[in-house]
């Protein structure tokens, strides 16, 4: 019989929580839809936990990075500002660890995908800083934390032709959720702006001298527009080539 071709193994990053609710002791939390659009799009979703003394090891095991959202924000100090805004959360282990293992497989090569703070923390890595609170810094911002549901478009996005992204799309416009207060502000070295808003707010970014190197702000794996699978399948199959 002949072997069966292996899926690219996607490393998913977790979020984690405090006791309370799930468990009375802390414990890792990720939506079933990250790891339902990957398995779509024919890749192998592997979970990872927090161990930044690990990250090497996990890195061996990967063809692919997908780093999540989450409801915090990454220390303000890690890209030089002097002041942390009053609506910051941190959750600085699952930042330290998921600052290793980014740079990590940036430096490897290996296709990364960032979703929402994701791509906020892929500026940050790659040198770059954020806006800390968009209403407080974007006069008439459009309600980038959607009063309607994750599972409905919030806004649209128009995306820079002759990007990553517009290659992988076709489009020009596509539909988004969004559930973030912070977004990119500087861009690091190398790092281009990919989708913006109506307001101007950065809404995408790519890195091209490293490869497969993509973060959206908005919530693909919710899939509220064609345009999103096609994001996932781009990276998988990114991850798939360099097996």
């Amino acid at each position: 019989m002949a072997a069966r071709a292996r899926r690219p193994v996607i490393g998913i990053t977790l979020d984690a929580e405090p006791p309370g609710g799930y468990a009375n002791l802390p414990w890792y939390a990720l939506r079933e839809n990250y790891c339902g659009i990957v398995v779509g799009a024919g890749g192998l979703p592997v979970a990872l936990p927090h161990e930044p003394e690990r990250s090497g090891e996990y890195l061996e095991l990967l063809d692919g990075l997908l780093v999540t959202g989450g409801a915090f924000d990454v220390d303000p100090a890690l890209y030089g500002a002097a002041e942390r805004h009053r609506s910051v959360t941190l959750k600085e282990r699952r930042t330290r660890f998921e600052w290793a293992i980014l740079e990590g497989a940036l430096v490897r090569g290996l296709p990364v995908l960032g979703i929402c703070g994701g791509q906020q923390l892929l500026n940050v890595v790659l040198g770059g800083t954020l806006i800390q609170h968009i209403p407080d810094a974007i006069a008439e911002a459009l309600p980038h934390e959607q009063p309607n549901p994750r599972t409905e478009p919030g806004h649209e996005v128009t995306i820079v032709p002759g990007t990553l992204l517009h290659r992988i799309t076709g489009r020009r416009r596509m539909a988004v959720n969004s559930a973030h207060h912070q977004a990119a502000e500087r861009l690091g070295p190398g790092v281009i702006a990919s989708a913006h808003a109506d307001d101007g707010v950065i809404e995408a970014i790519e890195a091209p001298e490293h490869g497969f190197c993509l973060g959206v702000q908005w919530h693909p794996e919710y899939r509220v527009d064609p345009a999103d699978e096609a994001i996932v399948a781009a990276f998988v199959a990114a991850a798939r080539e360099r097996m």
